[in-house]
């Protein structure tokens, strides 16, 4: 590799590539954001005790963890407008939704985990003194399964920026898709695919600094 280019390379489109950072983490923290909200409510879901509704989300979630991400991707970006063709909607938010809804496959069991891990005689003494199965959910069993999962919830958020690189294939505006662009104009694939691949590297590696020092505090804390 010629390490010449490869700093003009950088020098001449650096701000395509941060362009494309910034679109890799807007992407990633809405996709993280209403996974989450949606997980939580598949969890919920998972958890009440009508049995048919119960094995409905387990469907969801196994359907979801079954198949190759691209192939959903590509099933909302073809599926959704014929769905919904009144909404009018755009690749990007097609992809956007394909993304949001794995998540929260994966998320739903970051969130089980965590529920489960609450001791169960909290539960119990809740509903003894009278709250609701909602109170206590809310009030008691949630923050405390919050906590518990905030590192795996870091972990997912680094997933997600990783994953986010598939919806290049409809170039939707993040890193990868930057990547394509800058190859076209200067044929230097290999080249734009190193400082794609050290951005990357970089991002992954600060965050994941920052959540073994999150992971530190809330031992501390306990």
């Amino acid at each position: 590799m010629n390490w010449l280019k490869l700093l003009k390379l950088w020098q001449k489109y650096n701000g395509v590539f941060l362009n494309g950072l910034i679109g890799t983490l807007w992407i990633s923290a809405l996709v993280l954001a209403l996974g989450s909200l949606l997980g939580l409510l598949v969890t919920l879901v998972r958890m009440t005790r009508v049995k048919p509704v119960r094995r409905i989300g387990s469907i969801y979630i196994e359907i979801l963890r079954g198949t190759p991400v691209l192939l959903q991707l590509y099933f909302f970006w073809i599926g959704l407008p014929k769905l919904l063709p009144a909404l009018e909607l755009t690749d990007t938010q097609c992809v956007l939704t394909a993304l949001v809804i794995n998540a929260s496959a994966y998320i739903s069991e970051i969130f089980r985990a965590g529920i489960d891990a609450v001791d169960k005689g909290q539960f119990e003494a809740a509903r003894s003194l009278g709250m609701s199965e909602l109170h206590v959910m809310t009030r008691i069993i949630l923050p405390q399964a919050i906590k518990n999962i905030l590192p795996a919830m870091g972990n997912e958020f680094i997933s997600t920026i990783k994953g986010t690189s598939l919806a290049s294939v409809f170039f939707v505006g993040e890193l990868m898709t930057s990547q394509k662009t800058i190859q076209s104009a200067t044929f230097l694939a290999l080249e734009s695919l190193t400082i794609v691949g050290v951005i990357y590297f970089i991002l992954s590696f600060v965050l994941s600094k920052l959540l073994k020092l999150l992971e530190r505090r809330l031992k501390a804390s306990e």
